[in-house]
């Protein structure tokens, strides 16, 4: 019961959450430890809530089915062998020495289980219901405003450069490598669930972004800073600054050790190696292994240029990022289309073994919802990887963009979550369906890289060197700005930690020499690593933004109703040009 309490206050904060006389976060938690007061604490939550009956209806049935989800996960599937997606093979009567390896994916298959899921998609479907479905509503303003300058506004970077360098940490191997990884892990049903659950992510994101310009802080001479430890400790509240310093510690692990260095560059160095070196007929030996020279002229290469953006700060990220991100996305989702155009006959078969697979229409009698729930897990996981939807990594970059409404640059950001996901995953997707290189990757053993590689190089009429140049070329760009990117992220959530601009300094060191090591490290503990530090990063960001969520209908309300009014000037006026 006082796990359902606190899961009922949290998802019903209301937009009154500024008054004075709502029960603090922090007070309800104290008050369900008695069980003599939690029907009080049910009526004032109840009382201060502006739902519909529908609405109400909705979180009822969020709550039954979080539940039975997670009761199931508990009881059925984690003893079960067949679900190896969700827990390991059970060894009896043997006695098996568990890796380091083997360690880090029970971890991740934990963290990533079936309640962390739902919480994540279930905060995406909840703010979806609360903002009335405005990421589809407001998608084509959204888009207008991403390329054009809002009047007056105050910041680091312009709007669009700040979603560019969103989008140069979240366009990247997730992309790629990412979907790959789960329609090989999950099925092909795997990238139904990444597109629904980046349909959801694009309310989480707008969220992220309006929370970020609502409580960043300015630092003076222009800098501003925000992001989830931000509105975290000024949006619910000093009580709860060590849950944002907590999402800040894991933010500059992620940056460091997993999504936005060692991923990253092992992508580029695989990609390299499989197109220069396929065969390792060209070995060097460091430190006793044996390493292709591919890989160490991609690692050395990708850490020189790395350093000399990094060290310009987020001016120069942004600025590479604008020139950077929109000719790669582009250009990828051109040879995407051209593979599917191409291979039209094999879309129907791909659409339906899409959907038989999400659903686990052709699993045996009793396997259908673990092949289901495995096609989730692997799709919702790669597809929070590839857009950051709730993760709370975007709404840093969001935090120095000139603007002065919140909302405006909301709806900016999830256009990231669109152009990322819904746009480029979904063909990198259909590519390797339509090519036929899921079928070849099975019958091979091909995994990762090797599967879109296998999908450029048949897909067209084209040698397939060609075809793995072309992918070694997008993947080397996408997970270049994603270093890029992740930099700027972790220093800005080192600087919230320490405040000490020295510590960020060495800090920026220690990221530029992961990105070296990176690609000497092995490729499922890196992956596994990212997995894991993503949902780490991601708890303390949904907590913040259901505890917020009437924040951001408030200030949603009030942005169109002066938009409306004509009270907004919504674009810089055109500059005259001189005769």
């Amino acid at each position: 019961m006082t796990v359902a309490m606190i899961l009922w206050r949290v998802s019903t904060w209301a937009p009154k959450v500024y008054a004075e006389d709502v029960m603090p976060f922090a007070q309800l938690l104290q008050s369900l430890r008695q069980k003599d007061r939690v029907l009080k604490a049910l009526k004032r939550s109840i009382m201060y809530t502006d739902f519909s009956g529908k609405s109400i209806v909705f979180i009822g049935f969020f709550l039954i089915t979080y539940l039975f989800l997670f009761t199931y996960y508990l009881f059925f599937l984690r003893r079960s062998k067949e679900a190896v997606g969700l827990r390991g093979v059970i060894h009896r009567g043997e006695e098996k020495i568990m890796t380091f390896t083997d360690v880090l994916g029970k971890i991740d298959n934990f963290v990533w289980g079936v309640p962390l899921i739902v919480l994540i998609m279930g905060t995406g479907i909840f703010l979806t219901c609360r903002l009335g479905v405005l990421q589809f509503r407001k998608l084509g303003k959204a888009l207008k405003y991403m390329v054009k300058n809002e009047a007056d506004g105050i910041g680091e970077v312009t709007s669009f450069g700040a979603l560019c360098t969103a989008l140069a940490a979240t366009i990247g191997t997730g992309n790629i490598v990412g979907v790959a990884t789960a329609i090989m892990l999950g099925g092909p049903g795997a990238v139904f669930w990444m597109v629904l659950a980046a349909c959801f992510g694009m309310a989480t994101k707008y969220a992220e972004g309006l929370l970020a310009v609502k409580f960043r802080v300015d630092k003076g001479g222009g800098r501003f800073l925000g992001g989830p430890f931000y509105y975290i400790e000024n949006g619910m509240g000093k009580k709860w600054k060590w849950l944002g310093k907590l999402f800040a510690f894991f933010a500059c692990c992620a940056g460091a050790l997993g999504i936005g260095t060692i991923t990253q560059v092992n992508g580029i160095a695989s990609a390299t190696k499989s197109f220069f070196d396929p065969n390792n007929e060209h070995m060097v030996s460091i430190f006793g292994t044996e390493y292709s020279w591919a890989t160490v002229a991609a690692a050395v290469i990708v850490t020189v240029l790395a350093a000399l953006v990094i060290i310009g700060g987020i001016q120069r990220i942004a600025k590479v990022s604008s020139v950077v991100v929109p000719f790669m996305a582009i250009a990828y989702v051109v040879i995407c289309l051209a593979v599917v155009i191409y291979n039209y006959k094999a879309i129907p078969n791909a659409v339906v073994g899409i959907i038989q697979s999400a659903f686990g229409i052709k699993a045996a009698a009793g396997g259908a919802l673990g092949t289901m729930l495995i096609a989730m897990q692997k799709g919702v996981a790669r597809g929070i990887f590839s857009n950051e939807a709730g993760l709370g990594s975007a709404p840093i970059a969001a935090a120095a963009a000139q603007t002065k409404e919140p909302v405006r640059q909301g709806l900016v950001t999830m256009t990231g979550t669109f152009v990322d996901t819904v746009c480029i995953c979904t063909l990198t997707g259909l590519t390797i369906m339509t090519s036929g290189a899921y079928e070849y990757s099975q019958a091979n053993g091909l995994e990762g890289v090797e599967v879109t590689a296998a999908a450029f190089g048949n897909g067209l009429p084209w040698a397939y060197s060609a075809g793995t140049f072309v992918l070694m070329t997008a993947l080397a760009f996408f997970a270049f700005t994603t270093i890029l990117g992740w930099d700027y992220y972790a220093e800005r959530s080192l600087e919230y930690l320490t405040d000490n601009m020295k510590a960020v300094m060495v800090y920026r060191w220690i990221y530029i020499l992961a990105v070296l090591i990176g690609p000497f490290l092995t490729v499922s503990a890196v992956w596994t690593i990212a997995n894991i530090l993503n949902a780490f990063m991601a708890i303390p960001n949904l907590i913040a933004l259901l505890a917020l969520n009437g924040v951001i209908v408030a200030e949603t309300r009030s942005y169109f109703n002066r938009l409306h009014a004509g009270e907004i000037r919504e674009f810089a006026p055109k500059e005259k040009k001189r005769k």
